[in-house]
């Protein structure tokens, strides 16, 4: 069987969790399988981010790349229905696509589809303008209905599938995602950690927060929340607590200014660091600095930092929210993501924990 999965995602400077799904699971997929055959249909107008001299181990896959201008080639598949992927890459039985993208594939070629979330439908208002418009052009709807198979990455997308856009229940397969091997615990005395805490000078004891830094995160919530346990632990003179800084980690995305001006506002401001950007291979060992995890998000699709984190044997704090509840299951300590003393509370049981 000829299998064409389509890695455009892959072409992309900053990794997004899409493309290391994306990359995870071909890794272990080229593994595991040595008897059908895949193809790789990559696009790239510029330099790719990705460099894939490690296929060559596979004799069974095969790189397709091309060079056309993205917006181009993304208006062809929009307007025309052309270029076939499947006949871009010589032929294939099936098609599958990790991720929401325009794309034209023939009829007589099965289409398998990721779906990670369905965000945009369910918080319109946690998306800019051209976010919202890309979605509308892009009919997400459109290319659920017409996929044979549907893999949602969680059952709480399974249900927004079946709620939102109608699909039957027997086209949606859940399967979870996984966060590769290299996040692990790592031996305090590794002297790895501490170039890794210079070189992001990193507080000696912090509370972390890693991902997009955006609304739909609620990271003012978690601010809030630790702007309420300093000030208690300053009334009370708990120096165990008083301790501990807030890190908050990742890309800036849309609508942040509320998120700055809550960190500007604080009483606490001088222990709440910004890193707008941790490199791939750094993220296991800042997760290995941090004492505590917390991602109380609104919504999410899967959630890959905190498994991550718990993969690094941090304790992590998670919103009751969409999947998140089965993302940590009950290794996990679950907020309502509204309350910022709920959050407050579960950060203070933790770390006093910890200190015992």
């Amino acid at each position: 069987m000829r299998i064409c999965i389509d890695i455009r995602c892959l072409a992309e400077k900053k990794r997004t969790g899409v493309g290391e799904y994306t990359l995870n699971l071909l890794q272990t997929l080229l593994e595991i399988d040595r008897h059908n055959q895949y193809i790789l249909f990559l696009n790239a107008w510029q330099e790719k981010a990705v460099e894939f001299n490690w296929l060559k181990k596979y004799s069974q896959v095969k790189l397709k790349e091309f060079s056309f201008p993205n917006k181009i080639l993304n208006l062809f598949f929009w307007y025309f229905h052309w270029p076939k992927i499947d006949k871009m890459v010589g032929g294939a039985d099936i098609v599958f696509m990790p991720n929401i993208i325009f794309a034209s594939v023939s009829k007589k070629t099965k289409l398998v589809l990721t779906i990670h979330d369905l965000s945009y439908e369910r918080f319109p208002e946690y998306f800019s303008p051209k976010r919202r418009w890309w979605h509308i052009f892009i009919n997400p709807q459109r290319i659920c209905q017409r996929a044979d198979k549907i893999i949602a990455v969680s059952q709480s997308t399974a249900t927004d599938l079946k709620k939102i856009y109608k699909i039957e229940n027997q086209k949606i397969k859940t399967i979870y995602s996984a966060c590769n091997d290299k996040f692990r615990v790592i031996n305090r005395n590794n002297i790895q950690l501490s170039k890794i805490k210079e070189k992001y000078q990193l507080p000696y004891k912090f509370v972390l927060y890693l991902g997009t830094i955006e609304p739909r995160k609620n990271i003012t919530n978690l601010i809030k929340a630790f702007n309420q346990m300093q000030a208690l632990a300053k009334e009370k003179n708990e120096v165990s607590i008083s301790q501990f800084n807030l890190v908050i980690a990742g890309a800036k995305g849309w609508l942040d200014k509320e998120i700055y001006q809550e960190i500007k506002s604080s009483f606490f401001k001088d222990k709440i660091k910004i890193i707008n950007f941790v490199s791939d291979k750094d993220k296991v060992y800042v997760y290995n600095l941090a004492t505590l995890f917390v991602y109380p998000s609104f919504f999410e699709g899967f959630g890959f930092p905190p498994l991550e984190a718990m993969q690094c044997g941090v304790p992590v704090i998670v919103s009751n929210d969409s999947s998140l509840p089965e993302v940590v299951g009950e290794a996990g300590l679950l907020v309502e993501a509204s309350k910022p003393d709920e959050i407050r509370q579960a950060m203070e049981k933790v770390l006093m924990y910890k200190k015992m």
